[in-house]
């Protein structure tokens, strides 16, 4: 039996890294949705608060289904709240709302990070599409020539850009927490205790963008050992 050592040492640690850092998040999110905002506003009331204080009168807020599918939609100017952040008073939703508000603000400045990862979300997508297939015929065909050793190459170069995206995504929502807690800190929308609370959420929320970035990069190190052993054969 073939024993793919490579998935072991370099994608494996990534994905257990994964699955802590979303179980830290539904079991962190769950906590502070029992701590209850002492202003008594929601998570939608928040995030309206702070479009309008940094004069984003033009950005919608919506509510929709599903468990934290929070999301700022800047083709449509939208801000997207899961029900459960939508409507609670909790400090983890203000903390979610106030994030995804975060990003909005990002993108009206013109912070560079969004920029970029705005930017190459196309060329990642289909790069995302194209890696694997061109690695595995340039790998299969590679004894037929140059040309398929260099498509498993350039397979590599596509899979890298989902790297890149994962490592530009890094600043991008560490910021957005940023802004949002010093918004909230700064305007008074949770006190003390409550203002801990949101930042454990979106600390936590923050490592499982870490989490990709790792099973990424692990997943990109694991086929340059691929493409190196079954092409740089005599």
């Amino acid at each position: 039996m073939y024993f793919d050592w490579t998935y072991l040492f370099f994608v494996l640690p990534g994905m257990i890294f994964a699955l802590i850092a979303s179980a830290g998040v539904d079991s962190t999110f769950a906590k502070y949705s029992k701590q209850l905002s002492s202003k008594g506003i929601t998570g939608a009331q928040a995030a309206r608060f702070v479009l309008d204080k940094n004069g984003l009168q033009n950005i919608h807020i919506e509510q929709i289904s599903g468990k934290l599918t929070d999301h700022y939609d800047p083709r449509a100017n939208v801000i997207r709240l899961s029900s459960e952040v939508y409507n609670s008073t909790s400090t983890a939703s203000i903390g979610v709302a106030c994030h995804e508000v975060g990003h909005a603000i990002q993108h009206a400045v013109g912070y560079t990070p969004i920029k970029i990862r705005t930017a190459i979300v196309p060329i990642t997508n289909i790069g995302s599409k194209l890696a694997v297939p061109l690695i595995l015929i340039g790998i299969i065909c590679s004894s037929l020539g140059e040309f398929f050793v260099w498509m498993a190459y350039i397979g590599l170069i596509a899979f890298s850009l989902t790297v890149i995206f994962q490592l530009v995504t890094l600043p991008t929502e560490f910021n957005a927490s940023s802004r949002a807690l010093a918004t909230i800190r700064d305007n008074g929308l949770l006190d003390g205790n409550e203002l801990k609370g949101a930042k454990k959420v979106l600390s936590a929320a923050a490592m499982t963008y870490v989490a990709a970035l790792a099973v990424a990069l692990g997943q990109l190190l694991r086929l340059i050992i691929i493409v190196s052993r079954h092409t740089d054969r005599d």
